[in-house]
């Protein structure tokens, strides 16, 4: 597998993981309980993006000086666009998370913990995948004429299908788990699993966290090919991956009081996937230019949230 990650920058890269991951797990709400307020998440919000920023402007001095200015300005920019692009889809996945919440009843204080281990499973799956997937893109070249259809399919019944919201109640998963466990119908602080008469019974939090995790891994079989769209370098695709999750806490609480007032962008999120599909099935066709792709989407994901924001002010105005 090719790839510009030398033994210093996955040591840096890794670095700079484990810290922000420590500051969140021992600093940041003391391991209590904790309602995440929305400046907080605004101003983590902040902090995530002027991390992946310095870690760009890095990367491109480092590959500037080791490699040379085109290489560095071909691996800054796809690592940018491919960071986009996992962060915008990343939004239908806080859009899944507030149903997951509001499902089981999820108190707002309890959310954080269960997004925080939903996080790092996250890391784990998408790290095992991504090398997995540069492993046989690397093997068989036409895989990625599969992710290319496999992206242009899901994008239009995402699409079709972006009014329809999953039925929870009827969740096999859910059905499976309540036939197979003791589930307690009350919350014991932050455990998973609590005790009732000498019998351990999982909590509703645990069941939020198990299609938490789900859901990650779905959206990660979304996601992933994507991003092998714009580049199939490893370092570039796990670095701007790693990095749009890390913030994805952050979004969420910043999006969960306002997530309805963007009725619109699954459109948008779906007509990206669509054309990152096309992009991906043209690739031995014609190779479109990564700053291109990242206009595009970029376009895209402003266009959908402008039309969102205008369809409630005139819903207001009537």
């Amino acid at each position: 597998m090719e790839t510009v990650g030398s033994l210093g920058l996955w040591a840096g890269f890794a670095a700079i993981v484990l810290v922000m991951l420590a500051i969140d797990l021992f600093v940041v709400g003391g391991g209590k309980e904790h309602r995440v307020s929305f400046k907080e998440a605004a101003t983590w919000s902040v902090v995530w993006i002027a991390i992946t920023l310095a870690f760009a402007g890095g990367l491109w001095l480092h590959l500037d000086g080791a490699l040379g200015r085109e290489i560095a300005n071909t691996k800054a920019l796809e690592f940018i666009t491919g960071y986009l692009i996992e962060k915008a889809l990343a939004v239908d996945n806080v859009f899944i998370w507030l149903m997951l919440f509001s499902f089981f009843a999820v108190p707002a204080e309890l959310q954080k913990r269960v997004l925080l281990y939903g996080v790092l499973g996250a890391i784990v799956m998408r790290t095992v995948m991504i090398f997995a997937g540069a492993w046989l893109i690397s093997q068989f070249h036409w895989i990625l004429y599969i992710f290319g259809a496999f992206l242009l399919v899901t994008g239009i019944k995402m699409y079709w299908f972006a009014d329809e919201k999953p039925d929870l109640e009827n969740n096999k998963l859910v059905k499976w788990l309540r036939g197979h466990m003791n589930i307690s119908t009350e919350f014991d602080g932050q455990r998973f699993f609590t005790w009732k008469n000498g019998v351990r019974y999982a909590t509703p939090l645990f069941l939020a966290l198990v299609l938490v995790e789900v859901s990650d891994l779905i959206f990660a079989v979304d996601s992933i090919p994507a991003i092998f769209a714009i580049t199939t370098d490893p370092f570039i695709v796990l670095t701007s991956n790693i990095f749009a999750i890390l913030g994805l806490r952050a979004m969420y609480f910043l999006l969960a009081g306002v997530a309805d007032r963007f009725s619109l962008l699954k459109y948008g999120l779906a007509i990206v996937l669509m054309f990152i599909g096309v992009k991906m099935l043209l690739i031995d066709l014609y190779k479109i230019p990564v700053g291109f792709s990242l206009a595009v989407v970029a376009v895209i994901i402003g266009a959908s949230v402008w039309a969102s924001l205008r369809k409630e002010a005139r819903a207001g105005r009537g």
